[in-house]
């Protein structure tokens, strides 16, 4: 689907975002009657400070003045790799765009990421990953990291990685392995009108508290995360 059939699909009364320079901005109406404001970043556009910096300022100039969900629709590359965006600081670009998405959803906000296209890296932990839930489309491809990146990291071989990946998620990008490991909440299909299944999910949102890990503990792609998270939380309260 383009983004002119899903954003058709989600809002059939018609819309108010528009597209600029790879940014998504604007309002709609779904079908639960109560305004949204949209976000994102499209055609694989890559984020880097300038997009970044828009797209929080727009959640901040909404966040207190209005009401209502936030839906951040995501088809990205990843953060973007120029000396500029490194040299103005672009991890605190990033990490601020995440902490405001995060900060909005605490202050009453439901945030929905849709991940409809590509997206990666620092791209994807500071829109799709810091909403409350994220919902993949059928194409969808995110990476946290793709496997010859990790390679240089963890000093792994691809042949080592490419066997993991077989039968660990957390070692394979794509869709599906998000899904198992809790980091995408659902699916929603083509097949249905994406309004309807918006409808449903504004009803039955989860609870504010990230459920990634227990998500991730039942579908059987992160069996330890849910249980530490929890012993640390234990040890946290006796603390006190």
């Amino acid at each position: 689907m383009t983004l002119d059939d899903i954003l058709g699909s989600l809002f059939p009364d018609g819309h108010e975002i528009r597209k600029d320079k790879g940014v998504l901005l604007g309002w709609a109406t779904p079908r639960c009657g109560e305004k949204m404001l949209v976000v994102g970043v499209a055609d694989l556009t890559a984020l880097g400070v300038d997009e970044a910096i828009r797209l929080s300022g727009h959640l901040l100039a909404s966040i207190g003045r209005d009401s209502g969900p936030i839906l951040v629709l995501v088809d990205s590359d990843s953060q973007r790799m120029s000396k500029r965006d490194e040299l103005l600081g672009l991890n605190e670009f990033l990490a601020h765009l995440a902490k405001v998405l995060i900060h909005a959803d605490m202050s009453g906000r439901p945030t929905i990421g849709l991940l409809y296209g590509h997206s990666a890296a620092g791209a994807l932990l500071a829109t799709g990953l810091a909403t409350r839930v994220l919902i993949g489309l059928p194409g969808a491809y995110p990476a946290v990291m793709d496997l010859p990146s990790m390679a240089k990291v963890t000093k792994l071989s691809m042949e080592a990685l490419e066997e993991k990946a077989k039968s660990t998620p957390v070692f394979a990008p794509g869709l599906s392995n998000l899904v198992q490991m809790g980091a995408v909440h659902m699916t929603w299909s083509n097949d249905v009108s994406l309004a309807d299944q918006l409808k449903v999910l504004l009803a039955d949102l989860p609870a504010a508290r990230d459920q990634r890990d227990a998500l991730g503990k039942a579908r059987g792609g992160r069996l330890k995360a849910a249980d530490i998270a929890e012993r640390v939380r234990d040890l946290a309260l006796q603390a006190l």
